[in-house]
């Protein structure tokens, strides 16, 4: 059910704060507020960056197993681009 839900119904992210999930696409429907979606692959290098994704939307990538979303402009404020890779901790929460 969280991820069916996601971030619907939330009147803004905290600048902090991301959502992690094991998925290779994502929608923006009945979110009151653009986010960052970075796509990533199982070594959670980045694949894709979709930047301010509006709601109503959908973005996906065909090789991605994870998508992180963050606050809008949060990608470029941290100069992140495709080709990075991530890291996670604890590890052993990504199995």
């Amino acid at each position: 059910m969280t991820r069916l839900k996601g971030l619907m119904g939330r009147e803004q992210m905290n600048p902090t704060e991301g959502l992690m999930l094991r998925t290779s696409s994502v929608h923006t429907s009945f979110m009151r507020f653009p986010i960052d979606v970075v796509f990533l692959d199982n070594q959670l290098k980045v694949l894709r960056i979709v930047p301010a994704l509006r709601p109503w939307r959908a973005a996906g990538c065909r090789r991605a197993r994870w998508t992180l979303e963050l606050p809008a402009n949060t990608c470029a404020s941290q100069g992140l681009r495709a080709g990075e890779s991530l890291s996670a901790e604890p590890a052993e929460a990504l199995r």
